[in-house]
């Protein structure tokens, strides 16, 4: 931005000299040349005065004119003509100083009717003149516009540097940084943002601290609930039915993945880092999530399938992933139709078409209307009497890990999830195009 800043400066700056500084030249050009005629007609009026002194009552010179007092007023390697009358020739002519002057410079006076003078002079002087006159000029113009590029550098350097620090203070605060910065840059505007930003940082670093503590309070009163409702379940692991004591043990293990899947999103909510985490593999992680889901599917008549690669890996939180994904497989059991395909493979996407591992989650069903597709992900909108949060939790999850959540076909509805980079040998038929 400095840059640009001091661009347009320097524009303006040189466009300003040069509009300035040419009518400037030509009018230093044009007083020298005025100064010089100036003094030409001054001498011709001296001269004029001296030849006028030596006529007789009738108007004439009698004999020869005096040229003593008129030579000094000649410019040294000028030329002056004088017309004047005598009682022999009305217009006698008598020429002073140099033979022929090359380039002159001319003026002329006229005296009476019968008299004239015509001073030359070289124009050699005049016009070196001119050229100082204009070289000045062409000094004071560079100085002036040196002068206003220092002023631009260092008005640039004041504006884009505070500007920098506070989109760099932003970037800080986007990412978790909620230092107070108590310096201040003298520019009303940027320290009014400066202040925006510190009142912002103060409300999101207190929000986050209460949101923590409410999490912390909320995992805590569930595991304490869970950990109350396993003890009654492992007293029923003792009755002597053996359906009742399947059925307490099947009870026992889905509280225990409860209970680890609310430790594992705990741990990820405080976890501000997705860089650097160890790739999981895909399938691994998803077919607890079908395990669960899928008996519901068969009190529904519909079918719950899990297909695409076993080797595909992607840098995410396992927990992230099956909670994004089990949201997904809930909608199109409570929304969709037909069966329900959960497919992990390949897709090349990105700038620099970069394999990509992306999970499907697709039905039968009519699928999403054109109304609702746009809002969609918008927390609390919902078409159907739901709460209108479980995509927009989703979408949240998937960002979380850097990754990202679209609805890639609207009828029948198909949503699919782009995760990081592929690190295992993707299957060759498992190639795609991300929308």
């Amino acid at each position: 931005m400095r840059r640009r800043l001091l661009l347009s400066m320097l524009v303006a700056l040189t466009f300003t000299t040069v509009v300035l500084g040419i009518p400037l030249a030509f009018t230093a050009w044009q007083w020298v040349a005025d100064t010089t005629r100036g003094d030409l007609r001054s001498r011709l009026d001296r001269m004029s005065g001296e030849i006028q002194a030596q006529e007789r009552d009738d108007g004439l010179v009698h004999g020869s004119l005096d040229l003593l007092p008129v030579r000094p007023l000649i410019p040294a390697g000028g030329r002056l003509t004088i017309v004047y009358p005598t009682p022999e020739d009305a217009a006698s002519r008598i020429d002073v100083g140099v033979a022929q002057v090359r380039n002159p410079v001319v003026e002329s006076l006229s005296m009476g009717t019968s008299g004239s003078l015509r001073l030359e002079v070289p124009s050699g002087a005049m016009h070196q003149l001119q050229e100082r006159a204009v070289g000045a000029v062409a000094l004071v113009a560079l100085a002036s516009l040196a002068a206003g590029a220092g002023v631009a550098m260092v008005t640039a350097r004041r504006v884009a540097d505070p500007l920098r620090e506070v989109a760099d203070r932003a970037a800080r605060l986007a990412m978790g940084d909620f230092r107070v910065e108590p310096g201040r840059h003298g520019i009303s505007e940027l320290d009014r943002v400066s202040d925006v930003l510190d009142s912002a940082s103060l409300e999101i670093a207190s929000r986050l601290q209460r949101e923590h503590a409410l999490v912390a309070d909320v995992s805590h009163q569930l595991r304490s609930r869970l950990t109350a409702v396993r003890l009654r379940l492992d007293e029923l692991s003792a009755h002597s039915d053996p359906d009742v004591v399947h059925e307490a043990e099947e009870a026992m293990e889905q509280v225990d993945r409860l209970t680890d899947a609310m430790d594992e999103l705990v741990r990820a909510s405080r976890d501000d880092g997705t860089a650097d985490r160890d790739p999981v593999a895909v399938i691994d992680e998803l077919r607890g999530v079908v395990g669960e889901w899928r008996h519901p599917f068969t009190d529904a008549g519909r079918k719950l399938i899990l297909s695409g690669d076993p080797m595909l890996r992607a840098p995410v939180t396992g927990s992230r992933l099956r909670e994004a994904v089990a949201v997904l497989v809930d909608n199109a059991l409570q929304h969709g139709d037909g069966d329900c395909t959960v497919s992990v493979r390949t897709v090349y996407g990105g700038r620099d078409r970069e394999p990509l591992v992306c999970v499907e989650v697709a039905d039968e069903g009519e699928g999403v209307s054109d109304e609702l597709a746009p809002h969609i992900f918008d927390r609390g909108f919902s078409a159907a009497g739901s709460t209108g949060v479980g995509l927009a939790l989703a979408r949240a999850l998937v960002e979380a890990d850097g990754g990202r959540l679209e609805l890639h076909r609207r009828r029948p509805a198909l949503f699919a999830i782009f995760l990081g980079k592929v690190t295992a040998r993707p299957l060759p038929a498992a190639v795609g195009e991300p929308r």
